[in-house]
């Protein structure tokens, strides 16, 4: 019996996928908007959580790219027929895991003053970054192991799991950070952008016992750690370092694009982050139907069924372009109202809506590029994809952001890079696509 990629069997994988990828950036996008929205020092609270935020995510977007490594190997194996070969392999990569989480928690931790001061803060702005921070890294760990687990569910094609600890950690973070950063009075004192880093910390680590609990009960998965290491951890390690490469060339866009805006002030940093938050919370909607691909398309690999890894493309592409549509047409319907829930500063407000068309603009370019990444992760493509990202931030968005504040382009200048940014990367995907696998699919 084929494996089954029908329009049934793609949304029950991408619709879990949807609202697990969305929670994830609304831990973040809650924190902007509570302490967005405080009394006192409101603007520059915005601006510490956009810089550390920044951060926190280059780290874990980094690291917890062996989720896709894990999901890819398993899938693969799954789809071969082979999965009993690899029971020992989930334990040693979740350990692996949580090594490097604790090797770069401690190499960061006692310089946290200076990697802000690279990104530009300073004054109030610095002091409120390393507070936030100080707290909400020891979430890391926690953060990473829960992201490995999930790239086991997702390797064994089920995507529910995931989604319910997902959701149950933006739900308690939406709670806690009201309670928390406002305060309850006579009960619980505001705690202010301290609070926030709580809040997220306590539901990171309500994430990952919920992780642990559903591995445990709902699959057969062994964490006891077993020796000598599983002939695919060589594997494992090979994909996870060209996606940490990957990754690093990601962020380096990322971040780029939050030290620039925070040379331009306070207030623009601020703005930077509410229209980050909006792309990322977009990006991680598309991103649901590309998790349906990514544990398809290394199960159809694995079983070298390449006429209906086409099929699965085109179908998964259609989809994730009616989402994204739709994503643009409720962003131009509630255009005025969307940056005034994150702040009521005019001039925090003038800036954003002055790159909020181009964030708008750019979806069909974020869901080609980002429904094909998560394809070629599935099919094991992590050297391609690192190129991929390299071309795209060093010949792309490097040099454009640069040239664009040369010519006191502003805000935006700097979302102009983001769109040739995205523009290689959807482009260098479809051509790698083009010339192998459907080639592959027409000639088998």
């Amino acid at each position: 019996m084929g494996i089954d990629i029908s329009f049934k069997r793609i949304q029950q994988l991408a619709i879990p996928a949807i609202i697990a990828g969305i929670a994830e950036p609304i831990l973040s996008s809650t924190d902007a908007a509570v302490v967005g929205n405080m009394q006192l020092y409101s603007t520059e609270s915005l601006a510490a959580v956009g810089i550390v935020g920044s951060f926190l995510s280059m780290l874990i977007w980094i690291l917890g790219q062996t989720r896709s490594a894990i999901a890819t190997i398993i899938a693969q194996n799954l789809g071969a027929g082979k999965i009993e070969d690899i029971r020992v392999l989930p334990a040693q990569a979740i350990f692996f895991n949580i090594l490097l989480s604790l090797v770069v928690l401690g190499s960061t931790y006692f310089f946290v003053e200076q990697i802000f001061i690279f990104f530009n803060a300073e004054g109030l702005v610095l002091d409120l970054s390393i507070d936030y921070y100080n707290i909400r890294v020891w979430g890391f760990p926690l953060t990473l192991f829960t992201f490995a687990v999930f790239g086991i569910f997702r390797g064994l094609q089920n995507t529910f799991w995931p989604m319910l600890v997902a959701a149950s950690g933006a739900i308690v973070n939406i709670g806690l950070d009201f309670l928390l950063v406002y305060g309850l009075e006579g009960v619980i004192p505001a705690l202010g952008v301290e609070g926030a880093a709580w809040a997220s910390l306590i539901s990171q680590a309500i994430m990952a016992i919920m992780a642990l609990i559903f591995l445990l009960t709902k699959t057969t998965t062994s964490l006891k750690l077993r020796f000598p290491l599983h002939p695919e951890i060589n594997r494992l390690v090979s994909m996870s370092l060209n996606l940490f490469v990957r990754s690093f060339s990601l962020n380096v866009a990322l971040v780029l694009a939050v030290r620039e805006a925070t040379a331009l002030g306070t207030e623009v940093v601020a703005a930077h982050t509410i229209a980050a938050n909006i792309w990322l919370f977009t990006a991680f909607f598309i991103d649901g139907y590309g998790a349906a691909g990514n544990v398809l398309s290394g199960r159809l690999l694995g079983a070298k069924d390449y006429p209906s890894l086409w099929t699965l493309t085109k179908r998964v592409n259609i989809y994730n372009l009616v989402v994204c549509f739709s994503l643009m047409m409720v962003a131009t319907l509630f255009y005025n109202y969307s940056g005034r829930i994150f702040s009521k500063e005019v001039a925090v407000l003038e800036a954003f809506y002055s790159v909020f068309f181009i964030v708008i603009l750019m979806q069909p370019l974020n869901s080609l590029a980002f429904t094909l990444d998560a394809i070629f992760k599935g099919l094991g493509e992590m050297a391609y994809l690192r190129n991929t990202l390299l071309i795209a931030t060093f010949l792309g968005f490097v040099p454009v952001i640069y040239i664009s504040q040369h010519l006191n382009w502003g805000l935006q200048g700097i979302w102009l890079a983001f769109v040739i940014w995205m523009v290689l990367r959807a482009l260098i995907l479809v051509v790698k696509y083009r010339n192998k696998y459907y080639v592959l699919a027409k000639t088998n």
